[in-house]
């Protein structure tokens, strides 16, 4: 596979953003709490707004988008961190290092940020994300919440998961 280059994006480039969102939605339906048919049908607007509440990153290989992820504030409650979002990699570009490549960039937007944390929100049962976001450094902490993924098995939890940007990082090596 060739280089993967990730890039954030402007608001002028809700368009090509809009476009891998929905690509997202169509192949991995599961994943996300948004519908392709609802987010299809969200006007221009919907989507600039959209682009100026968080950083979205584009992935690409040879000048074609492979992935998307954001980068968002966790909340008030805590200023100091940020949260990686909407994390998706086209299937054909899976296990080719594009969400490393995501995630990587993801934190450095945070740290540029001056944010100390990351946070990443993991289904319980998703044992390839968990290992993933382990694998990177994350690690779980005890804040949980119920999947906001609509699932046949009820009772299906998410995970907070983190990884401190700055300052001693617990073993872990500098991105």
């Amino acid at each position: 596979m060739s280089d993967i280059t990730v890039r954030p994006l402007g608001v002028e480039d809700w368009e090509q953003y809009r476009s891998v969102r929905l690509t997202a939605l169509a192949e991995s339906p599961d994943a996300f709490v948004a519908t392709h048919a609802d987010e299809e049908a969200e006007p221009e607007q919907f989507w600039r707004d959209r682009m100026e509440r968080s950083t979205r990153l584009l992935a690409e290989v040879d000048g074609e988008p492979v992935g998307i992820a954001s980068v968002g504030e966790v909340g008030p409650q805590k200023p100091e961190a940020a949260q990686l979002f909407g994390l998706f990699v086209r299937p054909e570009a899976r296990g080719s290092g594009v969400a490393t490549a995501l995630v990587r960039a993801g934190a450095q937007v945070a740290a540029e940020q001056g944010r100390a944390q990351l946070y990443y929100w993991v289904g319980t049962d998703n044992g390839r994300a968990v290992a993933f976001a382990s694998g990177f450094g994350f690690r779980p902490t005890g804040l949980r919440r119920p999947m906001r993924v609509v699932s046949e098995d009820d009772g299906e939890e998410e995970v907070a998961m983190t990884l401190p940007l700055g300052g001693d990082r617990g073993g872990i090596p500098s991105l």
